[in-house]
């Protein structure tokens, strides 16, 4: 019998630890053929963060990480998208947190996808940056991915004016994902 991925969100992890999965590839296909822009709302512990790491690997074309499963034969392995994939499961508790916690996530996406933005004062400013450099450097439109996308308003819930200013600087930094529509193959958002 195999092994329970109890907490694993990494899609490698479970295929090279051989722990058991159930084939969601089918529906990774349906949403990436049917749509640019999905929102998915579940509950908690339900694989949101695993389906993310899973849909990277698809459009990073880890081949060899769905071998038997449904994609395999239905995907497109040859093209390669540059993935940018952000995750606000840290705490957020002010603005100058968020913009911090921002310029790390996005310097991670530079270091993995070995690019350099120059803007270093406006993480939404980079943001945009980084998608525009990420289609000129690999010819190929960009792939957006963000996990828990209103947890910084959540954490701050109880204190409305600071969850009020969080919430203006997010959607801000979401606005430049609407305004280089040009550059995006796919955008998903937990």
């Amino acid at each position: 019998m195999k092994k329970l991925p109890v907490g694993i969100q990494t899609f490698s992890k479970i295929i090279e630890g051989d722990y058991l999965y159930i084939d969601k590839t089918e529906i990774a296909r349906s949403l990436i053929e049917s749509y640019q822009y999905v929102f998915l709302s579940r509950p908690r512990r339900f694989g949101k963060s695993l389906f993310l790491d899973t849909l990277k690997d698809i459009f990073e074309g880890k081949r060899e990480l769905f071998r038997g499963l449904l994609i395999e034969e239905q995907w497109n392995w040859e093209v390669n998208y540059p993935v940018i994939k952000i995750s606000f499961s840290g705490g957020i508790d002010s603005r100058e947190t968020l913009r911090k916690n921002l310029f790390y996530i996005l310097n991670g996406n530079q270091k993995r996808l070995d690019i350099h933005c120059d803007e270093k004062e406006d993480p939404n400013q980079c943001f945009a940056e980084l998608i525009e450099k990420a289609y000129e450097k690999y010819h190929q439109k960009v792939v957006i991915l963000i996990d828990e996308y209103d947890k910084p308003i959540l954490d701050n819930i109880e204190n409305i004016p600071e969850a009020l200013i969080i919430r203006d600087g997010i959607r801000d930094f979401y606005t430049k994902i609407k305004d280089n529509d040009r550059y995006l193959r796919f955008a998903l958002l937990t």
